[in-house]
């Protein structure tokens, strides 16, 4: 299940980070420091959405 979760990870964390990016550009916030912390929030939130995913897809 790990393989299939590092697998998903970059697929989900590319998807996450870039949504907190947008948000954070539409809200005003355009220098750098707001942006990568957007982007690293969510690289970091995409490890147990990309567990949880996994698992969703192993099990019946």
């Amino acid at each position: 299940m790990f393989r299939l979760a590092s697998m998903l990870y970059s697929i989900i964390a590319s998807a996450m980070a870039g949504a907190g990016v947008i948000a954070v550009l539409s809200a005003g916030y355009v220098s750098l420091t707001p942006i990568l912390a957007a982007a690293a929030v969510g690289a970091v939130l995409a490890v147990p959405v990309s567990y949880l995913v996994a698992r969703k897809l192993t099990r019946p």
